[in-house]
């Protein structure tokens, strides 16, 4: 994994970084969008995180096993149409796609369905690198602090050698050679529950037809849009396509902390096809009105004791209100 600091940000992208006023009376989902402006800086107009995206549309339609697993309208086997954003990560509008900072990619999804919208938010890590809303702020601040000429060790090393998850969790990643070849998690637990009433904890697991990764070294030469105009240009050829899984829970699995992921052996279950049709004409303008919050569910979906689904679901509009004044 290729190493990087605030200051190397800097001198490759020509940013400059304002001073910010935190006080901590202030509630923790801002508090968080504080801390990514401190470490990614402010782009007004542009999310706090996974700033540089595109939007697309297309459906899904569900397996016949979705419905064993849970009564949500959404898996009655109906054609559902959606709304997805691909992203790359940190709050940079203009971070090129090969560079490592983009890792994780995300993918959201807003499932259209008659009664309101149900968003499902997932990125390519395997798990999260850490387990609540104040340790994602204070890895926030860590590499805001941990500039080249900061004491060692920096604020950012004394974070990893406490929180050993962050470099595995790190580790899990690697840059596509396109949206559509890359795997993609949720990192929070839910709740499906069916008909007879009974309860199953779940993971998200998006699976495209094909995993393809590049080589740091290769990832650096490409174009800095090439992934945002690889997924235009396949989708004129045709529709791309993804398996919208859920990994199932044993007994004893945690479902509460996001760093701890499930035994690899534990079953999925493929819920349906996931279907990408279309770019957005101005996805640019598309991309300002949409918000998605992991906790917008609906009947047969239930949020798991998984405590950032609720830090999630508060700091996400935060950021909506400040790209959006």
């Amino acid at each position: 994994m290729i190493k990087y600091t605030r200051t190397v940000i800097v001198v490759l992208l020509g940013l400059t970084w304002p001073t910010f006023v935190w006080s901590e009376d202030q509630p923790l989902e801002v508090q968080i969008v504080d801390a990514l402006h401190k470490a990614f800086g402010t782009h007004p107009g542009f999310r706090a995180n996974h700033a540089k995206g595109v939007v697309v549309e297309g459906n899904f339609k569900a397996s016949s096993d979705a419905a064993l697993l849970s009564k949500a309208k959404l898996f009655d086997g109906s054609i559902i149409p959606v709304t997805v954003r691909f992203s790359d990560s940190t709050g940079i509008p203009n971070l090129p796609d090969g560079s490592p900072l983009a890792n994780p990619h995300g993918m959201a999804i807003k499932f259209h369905l008659p009664d309101g919208d149900v968003d499902m938010v997932t990125n390519s890590l395997k798990f999260f690198p850490v387990s609540s809303g104040t340790e994602f702020r204070d890895l926030l601040l860590a590499i805001a602090a941990s500039t080249p000429d900061a004491p060692k060790p920096t604020k950012l090393d004394q974070f990893k050698a406490a929180h050993p998850t962050v470099a595995a969790a790190t580790a899990t990643v690697a840059t596509p050679d396109s949206f559509a070849d890359e795997e993609y998690r949720g990192i929070n637990a839910f709740i499906f529950v069916n008909k007879a009433g009974e309860r199953q904890a779940v993971r998200y697991l998006i699976r495209p037809e094909r995993v393809v990764h590049l080589d740091p070294a290769d990832a650096a030469k490409r174009p800095p849009n090439f992934l945002v105009d690889e997924l235009a240009q396949r989708l004129k050829q045709g529709p791309v396509t993804f398996h919208l899984a859920v990994q199932l829970a044993g007994p004893s699995d945690p479902t509460k902390d996001p760093t701890q992921p499930w035994p690899d052996d534990r079953k999925v279950v493929d819920l349906g096809i996931l279907t990408i049709e279309k770019s957005v004409v101005d996805s640019a303008e598309a991309e300002k009105s949409l918000l998605f919050l992991p906790g917008r569910l609906t009947d047969g979906i239930e949020p798991s004791d998984d405590p950032l689904i609720d830090v999630r679901d508060r700091t996400y509009p935060v950021s909506f209100s400040k790209r959006n004044p």
